[in-house]
């Protein structure tokens, strides 16, 4: 689930850097359309999109903004399926992939799609091209984010436990990995005696008598009798 959501949460982000550059997508469009002469019906699909960039794109920075938008469908449909492994779902959950994958279908007709309050992507428009042309292309991204954040959400507080099953595991391995009480302290007392017997060793190892010192009569301090 952590995956899932860094993923989204980086597609979001990227949503936003293309959202920013929305007239420059909506012009690349009409220039491509006009290139294919392909004014008259909406663009109401990916493969549309696709097709205008692969065949009537002459222009650096529209085929750019048309790659940003095919490649945000591709990073959410690979999502979607990444979404489909964390856990079996329920009829809630399942529901919204299902709609994540119609939607994000190259052929799915977009022409009715529209974004509400709080996006704003539609009223950004002019009146025509809102009702005739790009409400439904530019609607497509942020319906299918939302739906898939309901998802995230709705898992977290319905279907997922509290404790995941890695968790789990690795406290019960700390737990076997750590002695009981007795055989700590058994142990610990073990290893104290050794050390001391160690350290005796040691000490007898290091020390020696110098042999200048052998039958030498103490010290006795200036001024006193012998």
């Amino acid at each position: 689930m952590n995956e899932v959501v860094q993923t989204l949460t980086k597609i979001e982000q990227n949503y936003k850097l293309f959202q920013q550059q929305q007239f420059s997508f909506i012009r690349a469009l009409e220039r491509t359309r006009r290139e294919a002469h392909d004014t008259f019906r909406p663009v109401s699909s990916i493969v549309q999109v696709e097709c205008y960039k692969d065949h009537h794109c002459f222009n650096a920075t529209d085929r750019r903004i048309l790659n940003m938008f095919i490649s945000l469908c591709n990073d959410l449909r690979n999502l979607c399926q990444k979404m489909e492994t964390v856990h079996p779902g329920d009829s809630v959950t399942n529901g919204l992939l299902e709609k994540c994958k119609v939607l994000l279908n190259d052929s799915n007709d977009l022409t009715d799609l529209r974004a509400t309050y709080p996006h704003g992507v539609v009223n950004y428009l002019s009146l025509e091209e809102a009702r005739n042309r790009y409400a439904g292309v530019v609607s497509l991204l942020p319906i299918v984010i939302d739906h898939m954040w309901e998802w995230v959400t709705y898992s977290k507080t319905n279907l997922l436990p509290n404790v995941s099953p890695r968790s789990v595991s690795e406290k019960e391995t700390l737990t076997s990995q750590t002695p009981p009480a007795g055989q700590f302290a058994a142990q610990t007392s073990f290893n104290n005696k050794n050390t001391v017997q160690l350290q005796e060793k040691a000490c007898k190892r290091c020390g020696y008598e110098d042999p200048r010192l052998k039958n030498k009569p103490p010290w006795i301090p200036p001024g006193k009798p012998h």
